[in-house]
């Protein structure tokens, strides 16, 4: 299936009648910090923006789960202490000088400070039986895409992850594996879509993805059925990220050759290192009875915090730089 395609159909999904939770998740912090790829160092090689429960810290100990440890999340569903991180996206100029891209809240969550919306999509369509999706297990966690990517060819690896030019912020067509080419009116949004299968027994692997699995047929739609290795169907984790690169739009700045000006924090000016990195922290059973109640956006049976309230919780930097270029 085409991108434009995959585009059309996500589209269907999110704006239908089918089962999801669709959520705002303000910002946490931005800082030099990685608990799944560099725990314990401080700094991690490259910044990262986060998002959820404030017990995000340097070693992200699965001994010690979210919600056992947080005291606040900065998720409008409250019993969410997951976190959610991914790079940061940064303006080079024609001179030289860098500047962080700030983050634009989502449509329908426009009182959000920065941060991300997370869905969760539990199956292709509804009215799916109980117990048909898994929800994440206490002490799970995962990542996908290589942020060390810079090739098209590698990030067809990742289909999953992709951008797209925002005209206005409701786009949902056009993805692409690399960075958009022109200005973009209302931002680049950055897609992150996670692996749907799981191997049952693991909550994390060396590499923080083996233990999972995307379909083993078509592309990645969260229908697809999973592979003999990873038989367990897990909801579809899924992030839009819009970064207000509207302010950046005078080609007067850009590169003299006319070369798009992004570049991720990891030093990407491709796009193709796209990556994002989640560790579960759902109180108690809270998600998989959204799960299997196939619940819509407004999800009855989940504790809601305002927008207000999540944009209260927040963290002070664990590393003390100037990250703003």
């Amino acid at each position: 299936m085409h991108l434009k395609q995959v585009a059309a159909v996500l589209a269907l999904t999110v704006t239908g009648g089918n089962a999801l939770l669709r959520f705002s998740c303000s910002s946490l912090v931005v800082e030099r910090l990685d608990p799944l790829v560099n725990p314990g160092m401080a700094p991690s090689p490259h910044l990262h923006q986060i998002v959820g429960g404030n017990s995000f810290n340097i070693t992200m100990d699965p001994k010690s789960p979210p919600p056992t440890q947080s005291t606040c999340t900065t998720c409008t569903f409250a019993d969410d202490f997951s976190n959610y991180w991914t790079a940061v996206l940064y303006f080079k100029a024609r001179n030289g000088s860098y500047h962080r891209v700030p983050l634009k809240p989502n449509s329908g969550f426009e009182q959000a400070v920065g941060g991300m919306t997370i869905y969760y999509l539990p199956t292709a369509g509804s009215g799916s039986a109980k117990g048909v999706v898994t929800a994440f297990k206490p002490g799970f966690r995962m990542l996908t895409g290589q942020q060390q990517y810079r090739t098209k060819a590698e990030a067809q690896q990742f289909r999953q992850l992709t951008y797209t030019c925002l005209a206005n912020i409701m786009t949902r067509t056009g993805e692409t594996l690399d960075f958009p080419t022109k200005p973009c009116a209302a931002g680049i949004m950055a897609n992150l879509r996670f692996p749907t299968c799981w191997d049952g027994k693991n909550l994390d692997s060396p590499n923080h993805m083996d233990h999972i699995s995307y379909p083993s047929s078509g592309t990645f739609e969260n229908g697809g059925p999973c592979p003999a290795t990873h038989p367990v169907k897990i909801p579809q984790l899924f992030y839009e990220v819009i970064w207000d690169t509207a302010k950046f739009n005078d080609k007067s700045l850009w590169p003299a050759d006319g070369s798009q000006p992004f570049v991720w924090s990891q030093d990407d000016p491709t796009g193709y290192g796209n990556h994002g990195d989640y560790v579960f922290g759902w109180k108690d059973d809270a998600l998989q009875k959204a799960m299997d109640t196939n619940c819509n956006i407004n999800c009855p049976q989940l504790k809601t915090q305002t927008i207000a309230a999540g944009n209260k919780c927040t963290k002070k930097s664990q590393v003390n730089e100037n990250i703003d270029g």
